[in-house]
């Protein structure tokens, strides 16, 4: 019971900092909106900074292990869709982060997020990166994960194939 009202409690703070920001999101309107007390709440999360880095921490884990399993020489079209699946899956909270920019902060999230696209680059590229392929790169990863905010509300299988052959296509592959 206590794990079910922790990800309810959860995927409603996720919801509610997706459409109104970190910042104006109050405990009171999360447990108001679960029909729980606060003191209930503050029993599963100490705080609201809590309850975001218990958020963001799954998504943060997911692309260190997805980064770290990445094998230099994989296909650049595989390390696309499966990068992009990885991202997709974590749409929210990338909304959540476009929309409050200071949710960066947590985990040290911004930091992270370079040096994820850094090695992904590497990956798609090489070490040897002339500065053009770098640029190609740099939008090939970011189109990506823009198109998950973007289009957070299409179904998969409309954005991925059109984004990950927009995604190609800036990296001059046919």
């Amino acid at each position: 019971m206590s794990s079910d009202t922790k990800a309810r409690i959860q995927a409603v703070a996720r919801e509610l900092f997706a459409q109104q920001g970190v910042r104006n999101t109050s405990l009171r309107q999360i447990s108001e909106r679960l029909g729980i007390t606060k003191p209930a709440l503050y029993y599963h999360f100490a705080s609201r900074d809590d309850l975001v880095r218990s958020i963001v921490q799954p998504m943060v884990d997911d692309c260190e292990r997805f980064v770290n399993a990445c094998e230099p020489g994989i296909e650049t079209r595989r390390l696309l869709e499966d990068y992009f699946d990885v991202i997709w899956k974590h749409r929210e909270i990338i909304v959540m982060v476009v929309r409050e920019m200071s949710t960066l902060a947590y985990l040290d999230l911004g930091r992270r997020m370079f040096e994820w696209r850094r090695v992904l680059i590497g990956l798609l590229i090489g070490p040897e990166l002339t500065q053009e392929q770098q640029i190609r790169a740099t939008v090939a990863l970011g189109g990506l994960a823009d198109c998950t905010v973007e289009y957070a509300n299409l179904p998969l299988e409309e954005v991925k194939p059109a984004a990950v052959e927009a995604a190609a296509a800036a990296l001059g592959l046919k």
